[in-house]
This record gives structure tokens, sequence and C-alpha cells, in this order.
């Protein structure tokens, strides 16, 4: 029994020491609230790193499958280097047949073009479509990207340039609400197009734009030449698909030999187009996402370190205003023990206040720069463990040396001190 009620008293001995933490904070109102704000700025920043890291993996996830790992996008024109007075329209139709015939392990070629900002207009309902894509058969199959009701581009719609047109989700919700787009005709600029095929929700923006991937049309690349009096010759984009994604590496360099081939280049001459795989894009996006992260860790890390400093210094300021009542605590029986606990629980409490607030001002920052398209946020539990166990590492760290300072003071000296 002598046993549990000494037990038993530790409890209310530590309710008791974070009540006077809890009044010692509230008697220092401004002295509290400029360590929460330091802490808070590097929490912030912390907050940030780790959302933008968590979306750079989550768009990543999202581009291999969208882009699928085992096909390539070639684009007319250097758009890395982007030369002086350099031709974007250098992609023709011998170049597909060429790579149709002749690349090993190509499968499925698909020659695109586009043309921007179009308006669809069905009955009384307009909508702006940022993109009406002109491509070949079997675009839906040839992107890996199902269709949630009717057909994909036929070889005929081609070869006769036909009036039809697969639908996006973003434009058929806009034009049709909850009713099917099949079979309706919708009006793209002056031209009836019939729409005989939905595409389904993908949910995510292109690269390096705030368009998201479900707001397009989907016309036969005839019929988008013709009616909008583009150049036939030549087409914007080219989508190859191959059989072993493992040697993905392997075929880029064989499609790169034979279009520098057919566009007749010489050894110093650069490309004259761009050829981009899954991996291509993940490496851009993963330095950009490096440098960001980079350069906000240096950041958090300075925040950090000045919460601390500013913690440490403003508690040893704070042991040398109390060294009375510290010492009339220790002259009625009060622990040094108990003392160093209510000092580490207040600089805890700071901290942890300072986390809470640094979320919210990161959460804030991180919409603010999503917004802005420089890059994309996911929040998840993950933030707040990592922000508390920054605020308690910043507590013990900063906040043990003061709180040792004064559980280490001398009750007669203390209080002879303050009597001076």
């Amino acid at each position: 029994m002598a046993v549990w009620r000494v037990l038993s008293r530790y409890p209310r001995l530590l309710w008791r020491l974070q009540g006077m933490a809890g009044l010692a904070l509230l008697a220092h109102k401004a002295r509290s609230l400029f360590v929460v704000a330091a802490v808070a700025m590097g929490i912030a920043a912390l907050t940030v790193i780790v959302a933008s890291v968590d979306g750079a993996r989550r768009k990543a996830l999202e581009i291999v499958d969208f882009f699928g790992p085992d096909a390539v996008l070639v684009l007319g024109g250097d758009i890395e280097n982007r030369p002086v007075g350099q031709r974007t329209n250098t992609l023709t139709w011998s170049d597909a047949r060429a790579i149709a015939r002749s690349l090993p392990g190509a499968y499925a070629v698909l020659p695109m073009r586009s043309v921007r900002a179009v308006t669809l207009r069905y009955g009384n309902k307009n909508h702006e479509a940022p993109t009406v894509v002109g491509a070949t058969e079997n675009y839906a199959a040839t992107w890996n990207w199902p269709l949630s009701e009717g057909r994909d581009l036929s070889e005929e719609d081609i070869a006769r340039g036909a009036k039809v047109a697969l639908i996006g989700d973003a434009p058929a919700k806009a034009l049709f609400g909850d009713a099917s787009p099949i079979g309706r005709t919708v009006m793209v600029k002056n031209l009836p197009v019939q729409i005989v095929g939905r595409l389904s929700y993908r949910g995510f923006t292109g690269g390096g734009s705030d368009v998201s991937v479900d707001d397009r049309l989907i016309m036969p690349i005839s019929t988008l030449t013709q009616r909008f009096n583009l150049d036939r010759n030549y087409f914007r984009g080219l989508r190859v698909r191959f059989h072993d994604p493992d040697l993905i590496g392997v075929h880029m360099e064989n499609l790169r030999a034979l279009l520098r081939h057919e566009h007749k280049l010489g050894p110093t001459i650069p490309d004259d187009f761009t050829i981009m795989s899954a991996s291509e894009i993940l490496k851009f996006l993963t330095a950009f996402t490096g440098g960001l992260v980079a350069f906000l860790g240096v950041t958090a890390g300075v925040a950090i370190l000045v919460g601390g400093f500013v913690l440490a210094n403003l508690m040893f300021l704070g042991v040398s205003e109390r060294r009375v009542e510290i010492g009339l605590r220790k002259a009625v029986g009060a622990t040094s023990g108990a003392i160093l606990i209510q000092f580490l629980s207040e600089a805890v409490y700071l901290t942890l206040a300072g986390a809470i607030l640094g979320v919210g001002l990161g959460v804030g920052l991180g919409e603010s720069l999503s917004r802005l398209g420089m890059l994309e946020l996911r929040l998840s539990p993950k933030i707040f463990v990592l922000s508390l166990a920054a605020a308690l590492a910043i507590a013990l760290a900063f906040g043990l040396r003061p709180a040792r300072k004064a559980a280490g003071l001398d009750p007669i000296e203390a209080l002879r001190g303050g009597g001076e």
C-alpha cells in the first residue's frame, strides 16, 4: 500500500506541474507568442517540403499510369534547347509510316495535332475547350485511356474525314450534365460533330499547366486539318508504343536514329524533334522538386534553428527573472526534478503551439503555390506527425539547458539574488 501511495502521487504531481507551466506561459504572453511565431516559421517550411514531396510522388504515379512505361511521345522541334528560328512542324506522314514499318518493337503509332481554345456548343450551352485534338484511329487504346461509354475512333473515320469525336469528361458534364453524350451532335465552332465515345475521368492536370487532361475533344486528324485549314503534310506530335517496356531506352535510341535518317540530319546537326518518355518527364519533375526541396530545406533548417535559439534565450531570461519564484518553491520543498519538468513542459507547450500554427501556415502557403502552378501538394497525417516530432525535438534540444539551470539553482542564492 505504501508503494501504491507513492506511485499514485506522481500523476497528481505531474498534473499540478502542467497547470503551473500553463499559468507561467499566460503570465508572459508576449514572450510566449514570440517563441510560438519563431517555431511556426520552421514548421511551416517543413510542412511545405513534406506535402510537396508527397505531391510529386503522386504526380509521378499519375504520369506513369497515363503516359505508360511502354510509350514515347515525339514532338516536332527541339523543345529543350529552343534554338532561334527553329521549325516546330518537322514530323510528317512519311515519318509515321517509316516508324510503323521499320522500327523494331513498335506496335502502335498515333500522329496528333491540336487546336487551342475552341468553343463547343450544344443547344443553349457553351463550353470553351482548351484543346481539340486531331488523331488517327484507336486514340483511347493507344493512350491507355478507357472509354466510359461508346467506341474509339476507327480507321474508316480517318479515311473519310468523318465528323465524329470522342469527348472528355469535363466538356461532357458541362454540355450534357448527367445525360449520355453518345449520339448527340455538338457544334465545334461552326462544324456539327457527332459524339461517338466518352473518355473516362482521369482527374489531373497536364505537366506545366493548370489545364485538366479531361477538358478536351478528340476528332479524326483528317477532319481537323480540313475543317480548321491546317497544313496536311505535318503534325505536331507522335505517340509510339512498344512491346517490351524494359527496352524503352533502346527503343528511343532506335527511334532517334530512324528519324534523323528520315530528316537527313548530318552528324553535326542537332535533332529537329524531341523524344520524351515517362522516365524523362519524371527526371524533370524530380529535378524541379529536388531544387524546391533543397531551397525549402535550408529555409526550414534556418527557421527551426532560429526558433530554437529564440526559445533558449527567452527561457534563460525567464529563469533569471523567476529566481525568487524558484527559490521560494525549493525552500518549501519543491524538488529539482519538479522544477526541471515544469520548465521543460513550458518549452514543449510553446513548440507544440508553434507546430500547430506552422502546419496551418504551411498549408496556406502550399495552397498559394499550388494555385500558381509551382507545385502540387498532398496533405497526409505524416505531416502532423513530423511536425509534432520536430516540435518536441526543438523543446528538448533548446529547452533542456535552461530547464537544468532552473532546476540547479540554490534556493538561498536565488532568494538572496532576488533581494538585491
